[in-house]
Order: structure tokens, then C-alpha cells, then sequence
């Protein structure tokens, strides 16, 4: 089912205004799958997948409006961001299709700095053979590492983007209620490892602690659940989780059935789904 297919995880900084998001998905076409919103966060995920050139395609068009609709000056939301298109990863769901996935990312991310005016970074493979994380990215962008694309300075309504290309990730958030931030980014160290990278916000009167299982058939949310369980003082307790996007099935079959909806999972939500339909 996933041969010759393709996923793009695009992150924008809006979560806010429903009428605008839901009119940015109309210029994603048919290779749009799923969107996620944070009014908090106030940023949205939007998840496409089809054929490579179908994909380019819409992602085009997709960054296109969102570049001409959104503004980053003024924005507020508790997500790090330094864009409006703000992360773009590329991901072949078949295996043996990466190197065109990195392509595909190369491809886009020259063309988008050129005809929108942005600051564009790769993360990912890299041309001479390195690996750039995105977290390295972050702290590096404008310091003393510049723009793969594009102007050297970002545009101050614009900002950059970060193009990727990657494996299969699965973004997803435990909401806790009766505890403080600090203690909060405590435990999202504890749960942080070398294949789940974590951050902690303050969200309202709750903690979320945000994770991506960046090696997600091998660890899962699960792990994370029950972990933060064991680390959580009296008094506090998970009120909720999320998934962010879309999973692969395969995840969910390493998590007993009748745990998927404590977790905020559900065979509705996984990639397989999405694409049968």
C-alpha cells in the first residue's frame, strides 16, 4: 500500500483561527490526510501523502498560501518556532525509497527559497555525507550556521524553514494536570531518550509533556505513559494524550488493543487508514 508514497509532516505557526486553517486546506489538495491544531501551541500540522510528483505538487501550492496568509510578527504560542512554514520533513513510507525522499527535499526546498523569498535549512542527509538534526538546526540557524537556501537573513514576516527528510516519526503529547512546569521539564527528561525526544510546556492550567518517538516501532508511547505514571507527585494526574498526526499501524500493534484509547490512539488515526480511504 505505501510503495511509491510519500509523507510530508508540514508544522505552520497557526492554531488559532479555524476559518484560516480550514481554508489552507483546501490548497493542499488530495494529498492531504490529517490536520492537527494547538491553540496553545498556535501551530497546526498538516499531514499529506501521495505520490512523489502528486506531493510535490500540492506541497507547493500549500507553502505557497501559507506564506502569503501568515505573518510571524505578533505570533504568540508556547511551541519554539522561526517561521511561519516552520518545519517540512520528508519521509518515504517505504524503505527502500529514501534516497528519493532527500531528493524530493532538495528539490523543494531550492525552489521554495527562490520563488517565496525565505531562508531555507536542510536537516537530514546531507550532501557531504553528515547528518543534521533538527534540534541542532534550532540552535544553530542565523548563528553560526546559515541558510542551505535563500537569503542569509530571514525575512522579519516570513521567518525560515526547516526542509527535512527523515524515517517515520510519531509526534505525541501527555496532558497533566496538578503540576508545575518545572517539575514538569524534569520529568520529560526522564522520559527523554536516544529515541524519544521530549519538551514540556505549560498549556493552560496544565503540563504537557510533548514527545517524539523518532524510532517508533521500536519505542512507543506506551513507554512514555507509563513511565510519567511512576515520576508523577500526589496530587498529580494525566488528564489526557494525544496523538499528533498520523502513526503507522505497525506502532499500534506493539501496544495491547485496550490500551490504545488511554493513549489517544486509534486505528482511524494510523497511515494505513488514511490511505485506504
Amino acid at each position: 500500500m505505501t510503495a511509491g508514497k510519500f509523507e510530508c509532516v508540514i508544522n505552520i505557526s497557526e492554531g488559532q483561527r479555524e476559518g484560516l486553517l480550514a481554508q489552507l486546506e483546501q490548497f493542499a489538495g488530495e494529498s492531504l490526510r490529517d490536520r492537527h491544531s494547538d491553540v496553545f501551541h498556535n501551530r497546526s500540522v498538516f499531514t499529506l501523502i501521495n505520490t512523489r510528483e502528486a506531493l510535490v505538487r500540492d506541497v507547493r501550492a500549500f507553502l505557497h498560501e501559507v506564506y502569503g496568509q501568515l505573518d510571524l510578527v505578533g505570533h504568540l504560542g508556547v511551541h519554539p518556532r522561526f517561521g511561519v512554514a516552520d518545519v517540512i520533513p520528508f519521509v518515504a513510507l517505504n524503505l527502500d525509497e529514501g534516497e528519493a525522499a532527500v531528493e524530493m527535499r532538495n528539490q523543494l526546498a531550492q525552489d521554495i527559497a527562490a520563488s517565496e523569498g525565505v531562508s531555507v535549512f536542510l536537516y537530514g542527509p546531507l550532501d557531504d555525507g553528515g547528518i543534521r538534526t533538527l534540534p541542532d538546526l534550532r540552535r544553530r540557524a542565523f548563528k553560526d550556521l546559515s541558510p542551505d537556501f535563500g537569503p542569509s537573513t530571514p525575512d522579519p514576516h516570513k521567518g525560515a524553514s526547516a526542509f527535512g527528510a527523515r524515517p517515520l516519526l510519531v509526534a505525541w503529547n501527555i496532558w497533566v494536570a496538578g503540576l508545575d512546569l518545572a517539575l514538569g521539564r524534569h520529568i520529560a527528561s526522564k522520559v527523554r531518550t536516544s529515541e524519544v525526544r521530549t519538551l514540556a510546556f505549560a498549556v493552560g492550567e496544565e503540563v504537557q509533556i510533548s514527545c517524539n518517538f523518532i524510532a517508533p516501532l521500536e519505542t512507543t508511547p506506551e513507554y512514555a505513559y507509563e513511565l510519567v505514571i511512576s515520576l508523577l507527585p500526589n496530587g498529580a494526574r494525566i488528564t489526557r494524550a494525544e496523538l499528533v498526526g498520523l502513526a503507522p499501524q505497525g506502532m499500534l500493534d506493539l501496544i495491547p488493543a485496550e490500551k490504545w484509547k488511554m493513549l489517544g490512539l486509534s486505528p482511524s488515526t494510523t497511515i494505513e487508514s488514511r490511505l485506504s480511504r
